[in-house]
């Protein structure tokens, strides 16, 4: 696989401890040369993992020049306050193990990165007002992590992300035995993924993980104000490079984009659901491009962008949502 990371197994790592026990976490990643770029990709059900289709978008997706993807199964629980999450049906084990083994045949190194689906809220809303909810949650969270975390490992994922965006819940104690039970059976490097810096400055196990990542959706402004964006963007890329400089870890943007809709900047997260607006794939492929420039000049290690789809025919010019597929700003992936 290309890049600079190594696919480490548990025999090995359990070999070089014998010799050195500092080594039974996974090594940092030292700083490349060239940012690895990257993008979230979905599995649509017209192109399930292992199916030619989906082969035919990781290949492509290569092909754009991505070093690496991150790869989505999803947890699912009814609204914020219910307990019962559960792995659910989106990328159950068998296909992400498809998934993970297409991307790697195909020349990616491979980030497995669950999100919780909450109907018509977020991960972020995730909170519970008592004790018993809380570890009914995370004897829930932790059964659905582990079972990804074992997949990853079985299949060569280089990394591995303990969360994402899951923001008032990670000041909470469980996190720290969830880390050393996900390290016993994931031998690659951890990341969790922080909603904007802002989280990133609140969680507390940096110092248990491998790689301090965010993703960020900062607004921009309107759609001619660069020096908007760029002050948007300085705020939220340079906050993660000092952070993660704080704690000796390399930078990742585990998400970035917008869609290619007019206006889209005002409100980066906007989805195609909320506003209707014509297609813009080149106001698009700015905002993205001065995110990689700014992210280059802060020397973050890799950039993923939200998204691509498993199908080869996803997005498209009149597309206006956010993949980057068949746009202009899928040319970006390559550029280095």
């Amino acid at each position: 696989m290309r890049g600079p990371f190594p696919v480490l197994t548990r025999r090995t790592l359990l070999a070089a401890a014998a010799a050195s026990p500092a080594l039974l976490s996974p090594p940092l990643l030292a700083r490349p040369d060239a940012m690895l770029t990257g993008a979230n990709l979905i599995e649509d059900p017209a192109a399930p993992f292992g199916s030619g289709k989906a082969r035919e978008s990781f290949r492509l997706l290569a092909e754009a020049g991505a070093n690496m993807v991150a790869l989505i199964p999803f947890f699912w629980q009814a609204h914020a306050a219910d307990p019962n999450l559960v792995r659910g049906s989106a990328l159950p084990r068998d296909r992400l193990r498809r998934g993970v083994r297409d991307a790697v045949d195909a020349g990616l190194q491979v980030l497995v990165k669950p999100h919780v689906w909450v109907p018509e809220r977020w991960a972020g809303s995730v909170v519970f007002t008592d004790e018993s909810a809380w570890k009914q949650w995370f004897a829930a969270y932790e059964a659905a992590l582990l079972e990804c975390a074992e997949t990853a490992q079985e299949t060569g994922a280089v990394a591995f992300s303990i969360g994402t965006e899951l923001e008032q819940t990670s000041a909470r104690p469980e996190w720290i035995p969830l880390i050393e039970k996900v390290r016993r059976v994931f031998a690659g490097q951890l990341t969790y993924v922080a909603h904007n810096a802002a989280e990133a400055e609140r969680v507390g196990f940096w110092d248990r993980l491998d790689i301090v990542s965010i993703s960020t959706y900062p607004p921009l402004g309107t759609a001619t104000d660069r020096h908007g964006w760029r002050a948007a963007m300085e705020r939220e890329l340079g906050a993660l490079r000092r952070l993660a400089d704080r704690h000796g870890k390399p930078a990742w943007l585990g998400e970035i984009g917008l869609r290619s809709a007019r206006g889209a900047t005002r409100k980066p997260w906007e989805s195609a659901e909320e506003r209707a607006a014509p297609a813009d794939p080149g106001l698009q492929r700015d905002v993205l491009q001065m995110w990689f420039d700014i992210a280059r000049a802060h020397a973050i290690e890799a950039a993923f962008v939200w998204r691509w789809l498993s199908d080869p025919g996803g997005g498209g010019i009149q597309d206006t949502d956010f993949t980057i597929q068949n746009k202009p700003a899928q040319d970006l992936l390559g550029t280095r």
